[in-house]
């Protein structure tokens, strides 16, 4: 029995056709992956099938093949991915009404009322008594499965990226969803999330019920459970069948790839050294000496940054607990801990987004916070890549590329002014560097969530920073240019340019340069650890 069928279609949003022609079926007792690279068009497939992000099917009108579209889902989808957790942190910056409510903080909505809007019958009113359905979640079995009973009470705008999506599991649960699409479900969860969903996508594709359909960006973290592949390149259906015959497909390209494969490191170590150097006027300083090289750096003594007995926390959650730290020139740190460990809030601490700097004794480049320094004092040293800042550049997604890059030697989200023809120009060969050469004048929400990721991430390196603040940068990278980006940071990280902070939860994403390691562990005592290798 078919559960989906799509014949001759095409994947069109306001503007137009994304992906002009779509022939593909899924019958019971199936699971299927969607794959492909960035921008392939694998995102316009998953949100199509959710209708998330103004996407949808629509028939064809074609001589050779009647067209067809039958969903015996219809409405019940829910979408679990970075995607969508982007899109409510931007909804709740929208909505947020701190300047006019007591006390000056809007939490927005919490987990418990993103639940609790969305089951049948329920309404929730601002400012007005929760129903007792918004409860009685607390005991459900996808609360517990999800592990958000301890954060159900938090606003959405407070969550780490792996909170949020385990919250938007939860609620496609508890709603009833007859189809869960799960896009890189695992990007960013630490090891004790990993299991559990994973536990949960084999116990579903056994069961059936909800019926559940994989997005994913990497191979090597596909379930065993997968019995069909669906591959998307330049818009287009690459592959479609069982996951045996992906598998030899598979194995012929990596053969491929790797007769060349130093070859072309080598080729983007050379394009890197160059576009550094064509572009040293624009950057920190416009030393000569500055310009990278693949020589490892040597290191020296001066403090960038210095915590002393750091606390910060919300009401009775208490996220930093008497952190001691100092980050030191040329030392490239790993910072690691499970989901809400207070890893994001950490690095806050550093580019100023957190307000509790100012009640800590917190010294950046030799100097006090709160002493008279200006927020774009501090940035104007830092070259960041956060799911923060991502968010905030969906909210200006009309930006061109072209701008973007410019905006990283400028410190601005968006650009006020025009481009100088050096920073254009400038721009234009970052971008060929990155795999994006001809595509300047494409605008930032145009891109799928992986490619806005590599943008931001090439956005941060231009000017050499002195530190370079990396939160789960390779959250959405599909292979290449997740090896790509893991190339030019372990360059970075080697010419002594920048000082680098790195927050991932993947292993094979550590750097070699990353020497130091710090560790959070919440609800321990001391709730930090600091390791030296």
């Amino acid at each position: 029995m078919s559960l989906i069928k799509i014949s001759n279609c095409r994947i069109e949003n306001a503007t137009g056709t994304v992906v002009p022609e779509i022939t593909w079926e899924m019958k019971e007792g199936e699971a299927w992956l969607v794959i492909g690279p960035n921008g392939g068009g694998k995102a316009d497939f998953v949100n199509a099938l959710s209708g998330a992000a103004g996407m949808k099917f629509s028939v064809n009108g074609s001589e050779k093949e009647q067209p067809f579209f039958c969903n015996t889902f219809e409405n019940s989808v829910e979408l679990v991915s970075l995607e969508r957790a982007a899109r409510l942190i931007q909804e709740e910056r929208e909505n947020d009404e701190s300047d006019y409510v007591e006390g000056g903080v809007d939490i927005g909505r919490t987990g418990r009322v993103f639940i609790a809007e969305s089951l049948p019958g329920v309404t929730i009113k601002k400012n007005q008594p929760l129903p007792p359905e918004a409860f009685s979640i607390d005991e459900s079995d996808a609360v517990k499965l999800c592990g958000i009973q301890k954060i159900l009470d938090r606003g959405l705008k407070y969550m780490s990226t792996g909170e949020i999506r385990r919250t938007l599991l939860a609620r496609g649960l508890i709603n009833g969803k007859k189809l869960l699409v799960l896009s890189d479900p695992f990007a960013g969860l630490d090891a004790e999330s990993r299991k559990i969903l994973l536990d949960f996508f084999t116990d579903a594709v056994k069961k059936q019920n909800p019926a559940v359909i994989l997005g994913m960006e990497r191979w090597h973290e596909i379930p065993d459970s997968i019995t069909h592949v669906l591959e998307f390149k330049n818009k287009k259906i690459s592959f479609c069948g069982e996951r045996s015959e992906y598998e030899k497909i598979l194995s012929s390209r990596h053969e491929e790839k790797a007769a060349g494969e130093e070859a072309a490191r080598k080729v983007f170590e050379d394009e890197l050294s160059k576009t550094y150097a064509d572009t040293a006027v624009l950057q920190n300083g416009a030393e000569e000496d500055k310009v990278p090289s693949t020589s490892s750096g040597t290191g020296n003594s001066e403090v960038l940054i210095q915590m002393n007995n750091v606390n910060v926390g919300w009401g009775d959650h208490h996220v930093l607990r008497n952190l001691n730290w100092t980050l030191h020139k040329n030392e490239h740190w790993l910072i690691r801990g499970p989901n809400g460990s207070g890893k994001t809030t950490f690095l806050e601490l550093i580019t100023g987004d957190n307000g509790q700097v100012y009640a800590n004794d917190v010294w950046l480049f030799g100097r006090k916070r709160g002493t008279g320094e200006s927020i774009w004092e501090i940035k104007e040293k830092m070259g960041i890549v956060s799911y923060r800042m991502h968010v905030e550049y969906r909210m200006v997604g009309n930006t061109s590329l072209r701008d973007v890059i410019v905006s990283g030697f400028r410190d601005s989200i968006g650009l006020y002014g025009g481009a100088t023809d050096m920073e254009s120009a400038a721009a234009i060969k970052w971008l060929k560097l990155g795999g994006f050469a001809g595509r300047e004048h494409e605008t930032f929400g145009s891109l799928s969530y992986g490619e806005q990721r590599a943008i931001l991430i090439l956005r941060s390196a231009v000017k050499c920073p002195e530190i370079l603040i990396l939160d789960e940068p390779c959250h959405g990278l599909d292979e290449d240019y997740r090896e790509k980006i893991l190339h030019l940071l372990e360059i970075i990280g080697q010419n002594g340019t920048s000082t680098m902070l790195h927050v991932t939860h993947d292993p094979a994403e550590k750097l070699s340069c990353e020497k130091h390691i710090l560790e959070l562990h919440p609800d321990e005592e001391p709730m930090y650890k600091i390791i030296e290798e």
